[in-house]
């Protein structure tokens, strides 16, 4: 933009003064023709923010009115809204990512957003108690504090997998009372907003041109109640900040050492910067000259204080320590402050400095006395007219957004400025399963929900796109994600086989998949709530159902003839060999046994048979024999082969007769047979009479036993009395 031989108005409004400067452009160059500044009255600033509009108005006109009696009638100026009127909020957002893979790069924008648009809602809430208002600060830039994956902090998301990421960003708003207060009180002044733009961008204009804003530095304007602070990096303003203490805490600290009214204190702390001894008179009227060090050393912890304040706040906004440090504004005279810095964030003194207005290229002056409290005044004249701050509008989905131009422009910023919400626009994830597997319990995420749809001028465009004057964005809600949906085998690692040779080849069996209790393929869609066993084969049978082969009988009919009525009988088969041992289809079978298919006959006995027909062939009883149980049994049938007297245990062929006949005599049990089933050692007992008894009375060898007779047996020496009297 070119204005030769234009006077441009420009003011500085600022905690305590206001500050009015006239200057001229002529062929690409500036001239600095005139310099006219006044203090407050009253405290009608607060934080860069005219609490007061009336009050301030008055103090703008004093200051026109001076400049328009030695240049002529003033009509517009360029002004600035106060780097420390801006508004910083921390906020975090959280991202579930335990349903994919990784964290993709469209997920981060959408992400940060979030995060962006929930500290506008809190910093609504903190300060206009409702958040609804959250409209009513425009986002002017944030930056990135910090990255975590499942709470661990890390350097970038992007294809980080885990649970959940999250960020925590820095925001920066400038509120529409700042802009809005300001118009009213240069109106108030018969003033007319010619162009806006922000002190601290005002300043970097003028201090860093383009070529050297790709690099990280910071520019600390220390004024008289506050320090402003301003990143730039990459090419762009990255973060804003402020600190509410600044040049009048130092100022204080000398007037309360040395008994000096205001302005002598401020008079003495510039004349710090520039000579070994200072002439100090007092509120009493007493000179006095000091060493300067002598001066310094009682306002050293203020000047300390203020260096930790505003280290600390370029820390927060920047992560790490910066290139180096501009630092203008009257404050950045303070003695000592550049070491103090310095040493704060770990750079060489030399990296910071003070910047005053002959570093300002293009600049003349003339009768002016030149300093660092000039350089936000010429920056606000400057860049207003070269860089001006404008709304820019826009329609969101039909509605008309109007943007405050401070930095690059996206979608994502209209977004911001319309309301909508970010987490509102993507659509929801799928609904999730939750399954068991072998007692372990998973669950398996939906597919993820769709970014929003955004047309830009009729054209497909993505939030992290520049927009520019008068475009129209289309914005649309994205398809939810699908419900979960999987296979048993999308759930299992790779898969153990077991290695068997059967019938002398060598077979790689797979393992058994259990849906509900059945047994399903490795292909069976997975629902939620299932329960799923995964597990190799523990048994011949379930080798052969998951080879998908045929299942060897285990079982043949086998007919007899028992007292010439056929009996059939169903005899148990072995149908396989495993490591040379008969085996049937439930022997347990692990990886590298051999197996061999084929049949073994169980052997059948006439006790095996004769059971089966519900013959019985024993009887027992059971009695006590000197305290001790003894089981007793006797066989109660008499049995023939074909003819041939045969005994219980003997083995049959198919086709085999069987007669029975029982021995009725033989149901009853006698004493006598007890010893069948005890041994009586005699050997050491001869010339001893015994005693038997049943049931505690004398009992001979033939009586008969009864199911739970006590049966006893005592042994005496003869010349012992038996019983008693």
């Amino acid at each position: 933009m070119t204005h030769n031989g234009e006077i441009m108005y420009a003011l500085d409004i600022g905690t305590r003064s206001v500050t009015g400067l006239i200057l001229k452009q002529l062929n690409g160059t500036f001239e600095l023709v005139d310099v006219e500044s006044r203090e407050h009255k009253e405290r009608s600033m607060m934080d860069g923010q005219i609490h007061n509009v009336a009050a301030v108005s008055d103090v703008i006109r004093e200051t026109k009115t001076a400049l328009e009696e030695r240049h002529g009638p003033l009509h517009k100026v360029c002004a600035a809204a106060a780097g420390r009127s801006l508004k910083t909020q921390r906020a975090s957002m959280e991202l579930d990512i335990s349903g994919q893979p990784c964290v993709f790069e469209g997920d981060i924008p959408p992400l940060e957003l979030g995060a962006v648009q929930k500290a506008q809602h809190q910093l609504a809430f903190e300060t206009e108690r409702d958040s609804d208002k959250s409209l009513q600060y425009h986002c002017v830039g944030y930056s990135v504090v910090a990255y975590y994956v499942d709470g661990q902090e890390i350097g970038s998301l992007l294809d980080q997998s885990g649970e959940k990421a999250s960020v925590d960003v820095i925001a920066t708003f400038l509120p529409k009372v700042v802009v809005e207060s300001l118009i009213s009180a240069l109106q108030r002044a018969d003033l007319e907003l010619e162009a806006l733009t922000l002190e601290p961008i005002a300043a970097i204009n003028v201090l860093i041109p383009p070529s050297m804003r790709r690099l990280n530095v910071a520019l600390v304007d220390i004024g008289a109640g506050t320090s402003d602070i301003a990143i730039t990096d990459l090419g762009t303003v990255t973060a804003y900040g402020m600190v509410p203490v600044a040049g009048d805490e130092v100022t204080e600290a000398l007037s309360d050492e040395f008994l000096l009214d205001f302005p002598d204190a401020e008079r003495v702390k510039r004349d710090l910067t520039a000579g070994n001894r200072i002439l100090v008179t007092d509120i009493l009227g007493m000179e006095t000259e000091y060493q300067a060090e002598d001066v310094i050393a009682p306002i050293r912890p203020s000047v300390e204080q203020l260096a930790a304040e505003i280290s600390s706040e370029i820390l927060t906004l920047n992560t790490k320590p910066p290139k180096a440090v501009m630092l203008v504004g009257g404050g950045s005279m303070t003695p000592e402050i550049t070491k103090h810095l310095s040493e704060a964030l770990h750079l060489p003194e030399s990296r910071v400095a003070p910047r005053d207005i002959e570093a300002i290229k293009n600049l003349s002056y003339e009768g002016i006395q030149p300093g660092p409290e000039l350089v936000t005044p010429v920056g606000i004249a400057i860049a207003a007219k070269e860089h001006p701050v404008e709304y820019i509008p826009v329609y969101v989905n039909g509605r008309s957004i109007r943007l405050f131009d401070v930095k690059t422009l996206t979608i994502g910023d209209a977004v911001l400025a319309s309301g909508l919400s970010i987490r509102t626009l993507y659509g929801k994830p799928g609904e999730a399963a939750v399954i068991t597997l072998n007692e372990r319990v998973i669950s398996i995420p939906g597919t993820r929900g769709e970014a929003p749809v955004i047309m830009q001028n009729g054209r497909p465009a993505s939030i992290k796109d520049s927009i520019t004057q008068g475009d129209e964005l289309i914005l649309e809600k994205g398809e939810d994600g699908n419900p979960a949906s999987a296979e048993f085998k999308d759930i299992v690692d790779e898969p153990p086989e077991m290695k068997l040779v059967i019938n002398n080849h060598e077979y790689l069996v797979p393992p058994i998949y259990i849906q509900n209790g059945r047994q399903v393929s490795s292909e069976a869609a997975l629902k939620d709530r299932d329960n799923l066993v995964f597990r190799l084969p523990e048994s011949l049978e379930e080798v052969w159902n998951v080879m998908k082969w045929k299942m060897p009988s285990s079982s043949a009919q086998t007919v007899y003839y028992v007292d010439n009525k056929e009996a059939s009988l169903p005899e148990t088969l072995y149908p396989f060999r495993r490591n040379d041992r008969p085996a049937s289809l439930q022997e347990p079978v692990r990886t590298g046994d051999i197996i061999a298919s084929g049949h073994e006959q169980q052997e059948v006995t006439v006790r095996h048979l004769l059971e089966h027909q519900g013959v019985q062939t024993t009887a027992q009883q059971r009695v006590f024999f000197n305290n001790q149980t003894v089981d007793m049994e006797k066989t109660i049938v008499e049995v023939q082969i074909n003819g041939e007297k045969a005994g219980l245990d003997d083995p049959l062929s198919s086709g085999d007769h069987v007669t029975t006949e029982k021995t009725m005599s033989s149901f009853d049990f006698i004493v006598q047979d007890i010893f069948s089933y005890v041994t009586v050692d005699l050997q050491y007992n001869t010339g001893k009479t015994w005693n038997l008894t049943k049931n505690k009375e004398p009992v001979s060898f033939t009586e008969s036993l009864h199911g739970g007779d006590q049966i006893e047996l005592e042994l005496f020496d003869k010349d012992e009395k038996r019983f008693a009297d």
